[in-house]
């Protein structure tokens, strides 16, 4: 099956060229020849400030299309705790946010910090839904873990949430890119490009549901938050934008110069079948390795590794892998194949 999946994919999996031994698009995507031509390109030009506008609003519309929303719902930025810390600016005195036991800081730490007496508690994740109680205001969840890469159920945190009247927030830099994700299933869904939609880093993105962006004060709001942008750079009686605009960053150009292409790709592809092919190659190795499934397919494999030993091997061997929490973590995108299990398989001596 991941041999059929690989010629389905074959426009897509052209763009990246040779990837040889690279398992690590959770840690950062390759670039695709298409940014890198339209970088080079830009870079060789003299500065359009147009033209970049153009290309942030496609990049926006790209991304909501792979999250299912309407491009009015997304907020574009360039780091996903910026766009945290502003949802937790909006939280009120006293507020408990519950999170997952181990989740990336740059989803904790804005809540951490935040003052007001804002409380943060943590559950693992698999007991995340069950430690949603009536006294939790919102609830905040990497939909794919980093450091071991499981899937949240999704679901069951919604359904949970819903019955208490707790907001939902999901950071889905992990997840986009290689799985199926709706947006319009949370209040807030947040996603760094820089990972598995192989963009420049400093191009993120926040889909915000209608209800929960009336709440929010756009703490950051800069001449891009405008209404009409030109209009806006000067004094401080403009019209903010309507919708998600209004929580605007300024945009770094050159690196949404290079993302759109790549975005672009992204979402025109299938990605219910990116993910049949990635799970299915990462269930091929975690299979070889004798490690316990984590449920819920995923494409990110880790496993025990506290000394590094492991890691250390699969670098040895030209292999591109990262080590996260104690354990050694390979991840396997549109661009890997057979031979990329092979080979680290083999470094292991499996």
């Amino acid at each position: 099956m991941i041999t059929a999946m690989r010629d389905v994919l074959a426009p897509l999996r052209a763009e990246f060229g040779s990837a040889s031994g690279y398992l690590a698009a959770c840690t950062a995507g390759l670039p695709m020849a298409a940014s890198r031509r339209a970088v080079a390109a830009d870079l060789e030009g003299r500065p359009d400030v147009a033209a970049y506008s153009r290309t942030v609003e496609q990049s926006r519309a790209h991304f909501a299309s792979l999250v299912g929303v309407g491009a009015e719902r997304v907020a574009i930025g360039s780091q996903t705790s910026v766009q945290v810390s502003l949802l937790a600016a909006a939280l009120p005195v006293g507020a408990t946010v519950l999170v997952p036991e181990h989740e990336f800081s740059s989803l904790v730490l804005p809540f951490v910090h935040a003052g007001r007496g804002i409380r943060v508690r943590t559950a693992p994740l698999s007991r995340l839904a069950s430690a949603i109680t009536t006294d939790i205001d919102l609830v905040a969840f990497s939909l794919v873990q980093s450091a071991c890469g499981h899937v949240a159920d999704i679901d069951a945190i919604c359904d949970a949430a819903d019955a208490v009247d707790a907001r939902v927030v999901c950071d889905a830099t992990q997840a986009v890119g290689w799985m199926p994700v709706d947006a319009g299933r949370v209040d807030a869904l947040l996603c760094h490009a820089y990972k598995w939609l192989c963009c420049p880093r400093g191009v993120a993105f926040m889909a915000l549901n209608a209800d929960y962006a009336r709440t929010l004060t756009p703490v950051h709001a800069g001449w891009y938050a405008g209404d009409d942008p030109w209009s806006s750079c000067y004094g401080g009686d403009a019209d903010l934008a309507s919708g998600a605009r209004r929580f605007d960053v300024s945009p770094a150009w050159q690196a949404f110069v290079g993302a759109e292409p790549a975005l672009r790709a992204f979402a025109e592809a299938d990605i219910g079948q990116v993910h049949a092919h990635v799970t299915g190659l990462a269930t091929r190795f975690g299979d070889a390795m004798s490690l316990d499934g984590t449920g819920t397919p995923t494409a990110i494999v880790t496993w025990l590794d506290p000394d590094g030993a492991d890691l250390a091997r699969l670098r040895a061997a030209g292999i591109t892998a990262s080590g996260r929490n104690g354990r050694a973590r390979v991840a396997f995108h549109v661009f890997n194949d057979e031979s990329d299990i092979d080979r680290a398989l083999a470094a292991l001596g499996r």
